[in-house]
């Protein structure tokens, strides 16, 4: 029996959710610090932190959309498996 009553599920869920709300920050920041550096060592200001910025930004969402994608897919198919259940 679960601490949880029963509701390992839903808190599986809510896990991967609230992840998905970081993806996107953290692809940003990562192409950020990247642009940022190599601009300094490059002295190539602002080209490539702004190529890398561009870079993080498809990055982040195109990883969100793969893990929105992947709960949609998810939740279809329970909800086919509980209509086929109740007839």
């Amino acid at each position: 029996m679960s601490i949880f009553g029963g509701k390992q599920e839903d808190f599986r869920k809510l896990a991967e959710m609230s992840s998905v709300a970081l993806v996107l920050p953290s692809s940003i920041a990562v192409g950020l610090f990247f642009g940022y550096v190599l601009d300094k060592w490059l002295h190539t200001d602002p080209w490539l932190l702004l190529a890398f910025l561009v870079f993080g930004i498809i990055s982040g969402f195109m990883s969100l959309f793969r893990a929105l994608r992947k709960y949609e897919k998810e939740e279809g198919g329970k909800s086919r498996e509980m209509r086929s259940r109740d007839n």
